[in-house]
């Protein structure tokens, strides 16, 4: 069922782009009960899961993803338009690459690493999408409003985007570190010296020791 909830929001990312991207009040007004729609399903599908038991790392992975893609098709279409700037589908698409590789192939958990910034950054994403509708509706006075919204949300994607790197440089640093192997040609000209020089110690021990034994040999 939580699956289900989440497929529905993948599923209206198309005719949300197709509706963000039209400059009309009823494309506004359709607009609006579609995001309405995904933010519902957002908000039930982890709650439905937890409920039947059936919240696994990969229906987590699969919401996060049916987010971003409902959310990107929504700010593409705006930025088509010239609702929003181009940097700011670009950023959020990067935030979730990283998100995904950090997390899967350089911390290499079984699962996706939030952070406490980006999770803020995910909810908030939604804001400028429902205020373009609103200003699309009738609502133009609030097109400077939404312009700042959409412009700190920039900023905070790259903080956010830079503390994830700082944090996966930090893991890097604090590995245990294994000493260069060498070449093996080399390794083993190497090890045949210490055997030559071991067996030359010994038998040089030997012969001091034989002369201590023997003290009339060196006499004769």
């Amino acid at each position: 069922m939580a699956n289900a909830l989440t497929g529905v929001r993948l599923l209206l990312a198309v005719p949300f782009a197709l509706l963000m991207a039209s400059g009309s009040a009823r494309s506004a007004v359709l607009a609006a009960l579609t995001l309405a729609a995904a933010i519902a399903t957002d908000l039930l599908d982890g709650p439905v899961a937890r409920r039947r038991g059936t919240a696994t790392a990969a229906g987590t992975a699969f919401d996060h993803t049916a987010d971003v893609v409902f959310l990107a098709s929504g700010l593409v279409a705006g930025a088509v338009r010239g609702a929003f700037p181009w940097m700011f589908p670009a950023v959020v698409l990067f935030a979730f690459v990283q998100y995904v590789v950090d997390s899967y192939w350089v911390d290499r958990r079984p699962a996706l690493r939030p952070s406490r910034l980006g999770r803020y950054n995910g909810i908030l994403y939604f804001i400028p999408l429902g205020g373009d509708i609103l200003v699309r509706m009738g609502l133009g006075a609030l097109r400077p409003l939404v312009t700042v919204i959409t412009w700190m949300l920039v900023v905070s994607t790259v903080v956010s985007i830079g503390q994830r790197l700082a944090a996966s440089w930090g893991r890097r640093e604090e590995l245990p570190r294994c000493p260069p192997e060498k070449d093996e040609p080399q390794a083993r000209i190497e090890q045949d010296e210490e055997v030559v020089l071991d067996e030359s110690e010994r038998g040089h021990g030997a012969r001091m020791l034989g002369k201590q034994q023997d003290p009339e040999q060196d006499r004769h």
